[in-house]
């Protein structure tokens, strides 16, 4: 690989010169810029980041870690972050959990060795069950930041970024009672997570009685687990499905048992504009801006990069959702 020195040689100038004018520093010329870039373009001059990093202090990378990639709200995420990081020159490298402590854990611990500036992180489902955080505040106590995203753990005081999850499943349920449901039923696949109760409880406080939920066990069949649900509960009216899958599903159940959507059954789900349309009739859901809520994380961590030093209160940014009202309601 070509250095800044092999480069001087070949000009036959300084190598403060060389670096000045890859740079476009106003003190060289634009002849000598011009002439510098031509050679380093002509030897495929890549500038050494690792020396870069040493010198700065700084690596310009973030660890992002993330429970799943097959799950779409994450993948959404993930794209936001990293389409902000690109724009404002920074890299990112990701891990996946795997809802696993241990996986996130060995993560971190592969990352904080010098090569990130700082962690973002959606928590795994066992870190929230076992209520391990060990490895988050030996991160902090090294002075690597963390901003936590959607999984957060309130117990744990770093930057963060959610949608109110409370107050989303609350407006739901409001809006179905407005419009003359009764009984009104709450599905989930997240319970065992912060935002799965959260949006239960927000469902609660608006129902206030009459309360129907059923916890689904991703180990067994689904669609099974909502049929035998409604089946047995037949005078539920409708849904709000609080992962961003289960809604679409509720929907085919709900057609093979014949109910009449949104007359008899209206159904709402935490989803995507892409996840809907898989369902006939399209789902109508809320829309959690996922890509937005990864592009407010790197602001985050750039600002609280930029006040390392400095002692800075948390900041717990809260993403607006928007509402797509579909064919289920």
């Amino acid at each position: 690989m070509i250095t800044l020195k092999d480069l001087a040689e070949k000009l036959n100038v300084s190598v403060s010169t060389v670096s000045k004018a890859l740079h476009d520093n106003p003190e060289i010329s634009a002849d000598t810029i011009k002439r510098v870039k031509e050679v380093a373009k002509l030897y495929n001059y890549q500038p050494n980041k690792i020396a870069q990093s040493l010198k700065a202090n700084q690596t310009k990378t973030f660890g992002v870690i993330i429970p799943s990639l097959l799950n779409r709200f994450f993948a959404k995420v993930l794209f936001g972050i990293e389409k902000e990081a690109r724009e404002k020159g920074y890299n990112i490298i990701t891990c996946m959990s795997n809802e696993k402590l241990d996986k996130e854990k060995e993560c971190i611990q592969l990352l904080s060795n010098g090569s990130v500036d700082g962690f973002i992180i959606a928590v795994s489902e066992e870190t929230q069950k076992t209520k391990d955080y060990s490895h988050f505040k030996a991160t902090q106590l090294a002075k690597i930041p963390i901003v936590m995203f959607d999984r957060v753990i309130d117990e744990f005081n770093c930057d963060k970024v959610i949608i109110d999850d409370f107050e989303e499943a609350k407006k739901l349920t409001l809006k179905l009672l407005k419009q003359g449901k009764k009984n009104i039923a709450f599905i989930s696949t997240i319970n065992d997570l912060n935002v799965g109760n959260l949006r239960r409880e927000g469902y609660e406080n608006a129902m206030k009685e009459n309360i129907n939920l059923l916890f689904i066990d991703t180990n067994k069949d689904i669609q099974q687990q909502i049929k035998t649900f409604l089946v047995n509960n037949k005078h539920v009216d409708a849904i709000i499905a609080a992962d961003n899958i289960s809604g679409t599903i509720v929907i085919s159940v709900a057609n093979h048992l014949g109910y009449k959507i949104p007359k008899e059954l209206s159904i709402i789900g935490f989803a995507d504009e892409q996840i809907s349309n898989l369902s006939v009739p399209k789902l109508s859901y809320l829309n959690q801006n996922a890509q937005q809520m990864g592009k407010r994380a790197i602001h985050l961590m750039i600002n609280r990069l930029k006040d390392k030093t400095i002692t800075k209160e948390f900041i717990t940014e809260k993403i607006i959702t928007t509402f797509a009202k579909q064919e289920s309601f």
